[in-house]
């Protein structure tokens, strides 16, 4: 809900739009044998009562729409910014568990100040999915409890160095690609939250990342100054 996005016509303006986001969808859908889904606010300014979502999803869905995340907030166009908007408006997880069992059908994910797996866990039971965002960004390793605590899966689960050089491969066909290193590990900051070390690994990445010779052996050193800090 930033002017930049709305003066663009994009973004959650769109709501009052539904034929448009409909048009949208269906020819996107002509185009790509990929799913197309739809992430929405539950409402928009004065426009947040519950018939208002539903009349939105329902004629987006009409046009072959058949995933819909929702956010729990509506959104306020005009008087608080992107930020505020993540964190002011209040979150009503009640209506988007309605609107699933008003439209059994579809497959609705829900989304909004969400920050654990046992969170997760509620939702699950009236909904189809749930969408972690800051959270799982700020703390990504939570995502590695994900299979155990929530499919039961028993296989255990990697420690964070474990992912760490996982991702060397990754990076490297990356670079092969022209990718900078820094794009990637800027979104690796968050790995030891909470551990000890986890400000020099984010330190050491944040300063060398940018190197012009920087390349996957950039996390062996992020790893080996991050263990230097726990020996001290």
């Amino acid at each position: 809900p930033s002017d930049r996005v709305q003066s663009g016509r994009f973004g959650a303006c769109l709501m009052a739009e539904p034929a448009l986001v409909a048009e949208c969808v269906q020819a996107m859908r002509e185009r790509v044998s990929l799913p197309v889904t739809v992430k929405t606010r539950v409402g928009i300014d004065e426009h947040d009562s519950y018939a208002f979502l539903r009349r939105f999803v329902s004629e987006v869905a009409g046009a072959g729409c058949g995933t819909f995340i929702i956010h729990a907030r509506k959104a306020w166009l005009t008087g608080l910014s992107p930020k505020q908007n993540r964190e002011i408006p209040e979150l009503d997880y009640e209506r988007v568990y309605r609107l699933k069992r008003d439209h059994p059908e579809l497959e609705i994910v829900i989304n909004g100040g969400i920050t654990t797996l046992q969170e997760a866990q509620v939702h699950r039971q009236y909904v189809d999915g749930v969408m972690m965002g800051r959270a799982a960004y700020q703390n990504p390793y939570l995502l590695a409890f994900v299979d155990e605590e929530l499919f039961g899966d028993g296989r255990g689960r990697p420690g964070r160095e474990q992912v760490a050089r996982a991702m060397q491969s990754y990076i490297e066909r990356q670079l092969a690609d022209g990718t900078r290193v820094a794009s990637v590990t800027r979104h690796m900051l968050g790995l030891f939250a909470g551990q000890p070390g986890a400000r020099r690994w984010r330190r050491y990445l944040s300063e060398h990342a940018h190197r012009a010779n920087a390349g996957a052996e950039l996390l062996d050193d992020a790893l080996e100054a991050r263990s230097a800090v726990q020996q001290l």
